[in-house]
């Protein structure tokens, strides 16, 4: 008998090699990098106006390629001014990578860090045991609203946390990609086990609308090649797998039936182009900035 399908956020290893190729394959981090170069000075514009020190919070941080960025602009907003960067991130193995990048930036003078190695929920918990609301000035939520239990009341924790000047960023796939025609379709043959939700930023204007918080959206485009998750046996193109499908070792869990409709699918114009021979998986973005 096959073995049974798994959430791959089962194996947090499998999770982060599988995520690091995507990395690879992907241009999300250009995407955001332009989106950082363009958009972000305008969002950061007043939120250390009159501050001697600029409070953030990175929620989900990862191994922190996208908050030196960040980290940077604000720097240059504000040039001089203390920046006091508190990370929250459940992954030992990304933050030990995390302190890599800072030990080997140049750029990161009146910067200083502090990591929690926790998750969101682990956060809000802890801060509410110790009675703490420490208020930040910018707070940003790089892809990782999947991972918590409630989405709605996790950013209306968050955005209770904002000073009056500040702004909360996050940033998820697109309502428009090809990661909401893969979820939408096939999400409920994936094996979650409540370690992962889908959504996307075309479920977000709803959950904020009710929650009556004012907000901007920009959409990012940005494309994956998935050509070797069609090469039987190929070892980044199984790790890719795994994370369009949130599944440890889909490949050779996955009944032979959904398996082969998932790759039916990937190939279909909802989910990816195909150029030169190559298949090209839409992994547009979407960025929300919410108002104080």
């Amino acid at each position: 008998m096959a073995a049974p399908m798994r959430s791959l956020l089962a194996d947090l290893d499998r999770y982060v090699q599988s995520f690091r190729v995507f990395l690879e394959r992907s241009t999300e981090h250009q995407s955001m990098q332009e989106f950082v170069e363009k958009h972000l000075p305008d969002v950061i514009a007043s939120i250390g106006n009159g501050k001697s020190a600029i409070n953030v919070l990175s929620v989900g941080g990862g191994a922190g390629e996208m908050d030196l960025q960040i980290l940077s602009k604000i720097r240059a907003r504000y040039p001089g001014v203390t920046i006091n960067n508190d990370v929250i991130e459940p992954s030992a193995d990304q933050i030990s990578k995390y302190k890599e990048h800072v030990a080997q930036a140049s750029n990161l003078e009146n910067i200083k860090f502090t990591w929690h190695k926790e998750t969101a929920n682990e956060y809000e918990s802890r801060m509410n045991a110790e009675k703490k609301t420490k208020k930040w000035d910018f707070i940003h939520m790089i892809q990782m609203l999947y991972y918590v239990k409630d989405i709605p009341a996790t950013i209306r924790y968050f955005h209770s946390l904002l000073d009056s000047q500040a702004k909360l960023l996050i940033i998820l796939v697109s309502g428009k990609s090809g990661w909401e025609t893969l979820w939408k379709k096939y999400g409920p043959s994936f094996p979650l086990e409540d370690l992962c939700s889908y959504v996307s930023s075309g479920d977000l204007p709803r959950m904020l609308d009710s929650a009556g918080l004012k907000y901007q959206l920009y959409e990012l485009p940005s494309h994956m090649d998935i050509t070797s998750c069609f090469s039987e046996g190929d070892k980044d193109g199984e790790l890719l797998l795994d994370f369009l499908t949130e599944t440890l070792d889909f490949a050779k869990t996955a009944p032979p039936e959904l398996k082969h409709q998932v790759m039916e699918e990937l190939r279909k114009p909802g989910c990816s182009e195909i150029r030169d021979g190559k298949v090209f998986f839409n992994n547009s973005l979407g960025v929300i900035v919410v108002e104080p």
